[in-house]
């Protein structure tokens, strides 16, 4: 991890309570040990979906596409805080109107990296001002905004992330109260 520090990860039973700690590279080593993260999806004034490319020194999923922001709350912390803290460090701005969509449980590997994603995974939504992103280039390599057809068109060019297919499967259903039109 860079700067060789631990970071912790809260892991969790099917029913998402807190069952302990492990270290984050540990969780997503095979086979993967289910632990609490977040996705978010944020979307401009016009209904655009912010998606990010994760940046090429990422452990994983480097250059890869995927939804706005996504991480793990530290041990005790609340989803949506996270939510809120890393939307700040990845993409330099607040989001407004933060809603939680739901919770997706999912065990995928990420042939590229050889890593699992085994997460008990808080979907949220929120709003941002596309002006007023400042991405993160050690977190970020590339924002785009998206219409439902942009994204249909970059989902059939290139892969996304390993993880982005659960989440966007408990999204997509909520997305039009956000003025994303899939069609």
């Amino acid at each position: 991890m860079p700067g060789g520090e631990e970071i912790l990860v809260e892991t969790v039973d099917e029913h998402g309570q807190a069952t302990g700690v492990a270290e984050k590279l540990e969780a997503h080593r095979e086979p993967g040990v289910l632990h609490r993260a977040f996705s978010l999806f944020a979307f401009d004034g016009t209904g655009r979906l912010l998606l990010q490319r994760r940046a090429a020194g990422k452990y994983h999923s480097p250059l890869m596409l995927t939804n706005s922001a996504c991480g793990h709350p530290f041990p005790g912390e609340a989803p949506v805080a996270a939510v809120t803290r890393r939307a700040a460090e990845e993409l330099g701005t607040p989001v407004d109107d933060l809603t939680e969509l739901g919770i997706v449980q999912y065990h995928v590997h990420d042939g590229a990296t050889g890593l699992y994603e085994r997460e008990y995974n808080h979907v949220f939504a929120g709003r941002v001002d596309a002006g007023s992103v400042a991405a993160d280039p050690e977190e970020i390599a590339e924002v785009v905004f998206v219409t439902g057809a942009e994204l249909a068109a970059l989902r059939a060019a290139e892969p996304f992330t390993a993880w982005f297919d659960d989440v966007w499967g408990l999204a997509q259903p909520h997305l039009t109260d956000w003025g994303f039109r899939t069609g």
